[in-house]
């Protein structure tokens, strides 16, 4: 008798070739991810490397901040390009820590492989994750010390600190500078943002970075414009910012005037100097000594004959104002720009106790101090030996402005050096043996992933990672909290009395927006073009 065998269901070959796409596609992301992560690695910490990064049209550029290298550089891979979007991010969220999340995400990208090569699905690695996450976020928040606003010792610390793996790390006035324009724009007491654009920062090249100074006013890196005989120091100054042309009027299109006689052409000659006269007269009797001069696109706002008539006016001319810096203007000075000469009154003049132009080594500035009402706005005026290490200061007072309002934002401070790291690595490895099953591991190697920041750091300081590494690990078992590397001395010590400290901010930020860049390519199963 006959038996037919019972329907066995077997993987098709397509079911087989979607999954090993599926890794395929995995394998491709976190490969192209942790190239980038590997390729800024070596930038972290006060001894970390810089990049040179030389553009196509020859323009050189020297820095070892992260976000500023993934920006430079020309990235094809889209998971590579998603790790240069997370290190804008925390620029963008803290200022600092650009390389620590990407040297984090490509640390946790590791373990992702690790774990996926034993076979576990993405999903649970992705939950086991945000487990981890919310766990150390906790950590950093239990070991994090409150700061108040008005300790101005303890923003310096996190500033020098932020400063400490930059080129330009040598000078120390630029955490002060820094602290102290923060502090000019806010109510310490109850300030919960600082909005940077208060803080404008101009490059002047010349001298060293020792020369950077905080102006509680404005400064144009542009000289005076005048004739000769023109005032270049004005005290008691009223100041005008005008937005149109101070020349004879010209029609939007194409016209010939004829003239038969030449007493008529007189006439017409002169009448063009008489309507400028006129203009700046208007000017001088509303009191205006100073005048701003918006640039324009179309031809020069002042024309030399302008020029002539302000300078025998006593009227101190700047021109070539840029449009972007009409609002910064305005809120520093409390004048109101005029599009009219009809418009150009007293009410809409702005005050200061002196302008004047000052000499520098490259050429002069124009300097505006003693605003009545000083606290909106101030001014650092950067100075640098050359194009590269000027360009580089700019950068790093940008870093060192984003950590004090990092401060601002979150009022807690927490220990640098590898510390942090090493402590969540420590608690959540501890969280992880309450859990069950594989999310107990994926949790465990979410926490060894961690220790890539105090590894890195002393593989960037010629100390040996492993050593260093495990006496952290024992030291932080016996209680030492606040134990890091101390690249200085090349030894382990409790690194908050180094006064080696960052806001907890960066820390947080970094670790969150690693961790949700990790789980965003775990979710990726497939890679298409669009037309």
């Amino acid at each position: 008798m006959a038996t037919t065998a019972a329907a066995v269901p077997t993987k098709s070959r397509g079911d087989f070739e979607e999954k090993e796409k599926e890794k395929d596609v995995r394998t491709s992301n976190i490969v192209a991810a942790r190239a980038v992560a590997d390729a800024i690695r070596t930038s972290l910490g006060p001894k970390g490397m810089d990049k040179m990064i030389v553009s196509p049209n020859g323009e050189v550029l020297i820095s070892n901040d992260g976000a500023t290298i993934l920006q430079s550089l020309e990235l094809k891979h889209p998971a590579a390009k998603m790790l240069a979007e997370l290190a804008k991010a925390q620029d963008i969220e803290a200022g600092d820590g650009t390389t620590s999340v990407c040297v984090i995400a490509g640390a946790l990208l590791s373990a992702v492989a690790q774990l996926m090569a034993k076979g576990i699905h993405a999903s649970i690695i992705s939950e086991s994750f945000n487990l981890a996450l919310n766990k150390s976020l906790e950590v950093l928040t239990n070991m994090s010390i409150p700061v108040s606003l008005s300790d101005r010792a303890s923003l310096i610390k996190s500033a020098t600190t932020s400063l400490n793996s930059k080129v330009v790390s040598q000078y120390t006035n630029l955490a002060s500078i820094a602290v102290d324009a923060v502090l000019s724009v806010i109510n310490p007491a109850t300030a919960v943002n600082v909005n940077l654009k208060d803080i404008k920062v101009i490059k002047k090249l010349g001298g060293t970075i020792d020369d950077t100074e905080l102006v509680h006013g404005l400064v144009f890196d542009q000289n005076v414009s005048h004739t000769a005989g023109g005032p270049t120091r004005i005290q008691n100054a009223k100041i005008g910012l005008i937005q149109f042309c101070l020349s004879a009027p010209k029609t939007y299109m194409d016209n010939n005037i004829v003239v038969s006689d030449y007493t008529k052409m007189d006439k017409v000659i002169k009448e063009e100097p008489k309507l400028i006269l006129e203009m700046c007269r208007k000017i001088q009797k509303s009191g205006c000594n100073v005048l701003l001069v918006q640039k324009s696109i179309l031809r020069d706002a002042v024309n030399e004959l302008s020029l002539h008539y302000l300078a025998k006016l006593k009227i101190l001319v700047v021109k070539d104002i840029e449009r972007d810096d009409i609002e910064f203007i305005c809120n520093t000075i409390g004048c109101q720009p005029v599009a009219n000469i009809d418009s150009f009154t007293a009410d809409k003049l702005g005050k200061a106790d002196l302008v004047e132009e000052v000499s520098t080594s490259d050429g002069k500035i124009v300097k505006i101090t003693g605003i009545p009402n000083p606290g909106k706005t101030v001014t650092v005026l950067c100075r640098g030996s050359n194009k590269l290490v000027l360009d580089e200061a700019q950068r790093s007072l940008h870093d060192a402005l984003c950590v004090i309002r990092s401060l601002v934002k979150k009022k807690f401070l927490i220990a640098g050096g590898g510390a942090p790291e090493i402590e969540v690595s420590q608690q959540v490895t501890n969280f992880s043996k309450s859990l069950a099953g594989v999310q107990s591991y994926c949790v465990r190697a979410f926490a060894e992933a961690l220790e890539i920041i105090p590894y890195t750091l002393a593989e960037n300081s010629g100390l040996s990672p492993i050593n260093i590494v495990t006496e952290l690990r024992n030291r932080h078992a016996q209680g030492e909290t606040n134990a890091g590397i101390n690249v200085r001395k090349g030894a382990i010590t409790n690194i908050l009395q180094e006064n080696v400290v960052q806001p907890l901010l960066v820390s947080v930020s970094a670790l969150t927006l690693a961790t949700e860049t990790v789980m965003t390519l775990l979710k990726i199963d497939d890679i298409c073009t669009s037309r």
